[in-house]
């Protein structure tokens, strides 16, 4: 009788071991369904009209980092390459213009700001910094949010986020 138990009270052992280890390989993914990382690009021209801005309605979610660009390429032929706001630039004789951004959940405002009269810029500069200006709007789930990502490249933005280019 003492073998029997003895063998029982080792089948039991065995089997709870068996199990608890199974139990403790079940791999369990939180996986956040309310937020989805997406891209708008929008185009417009800087001017005094609109005070420096371009606004763009878009639904932004509590939980989204909001990310900006501009095509520091636009207005010409060149292909595009992606410079994250806020971004200064220097003109000659130490004027300084920056592009930056405001968002709340249903709008961002991309504008630029300077040391000087932006009206007073040539049309070469305007061509240049403010007209045809092409900016993209990346949203972002703020849960998703890794440090090892490097906001200021673009193409790993994409790449981590697994971004399609809007159309």
């Amino acid at each position: 009788m003492k073998k029997y138990f003895f063998l029982s009270a080792l089948a039991v052992f065995s089997l709870s071991t068996i199990v608890s280890c199974e139990r403790t390989t079940d791999v369990v993914q939180a996986q956040d369904n309310d937020t989805y990382s997406q891209m708008k690009d929008v185009t417009g021209t800087l001017n005094a009209t609109n005070s420096y801005t371009i606004s763009q309605n878009i639904s932004i979610l509590s939980t989204d980092v909001v990310l900006v660009y501009r095509n520091i390429n636009s207005n010409t032929n060149g292909g595009k390459v992606w410079q994250l706001l806020p971004k200064t630039s220097y003109l000659s004789g130490g004027r300084e213009l920056d592009y930056n951004f405001l968002f709340n959940t249903q709008k961002v405002e991309i504008f630029t700001e300077a040391n000087f009269d932006q009206s007073t810029m040539t049309s070469t500069e305007k061509d240049t910094y403010l007209n045809n200006q092409t900016f993209r709007i990346v949203l972002v789930p703020a849960s998703n949010k890794n440090a090892n990502v490097d906001y200021n490249d673009y193409n790993a933005v994409v790449k981590y986020f697994n971004l399609k280019e809007p159309k």
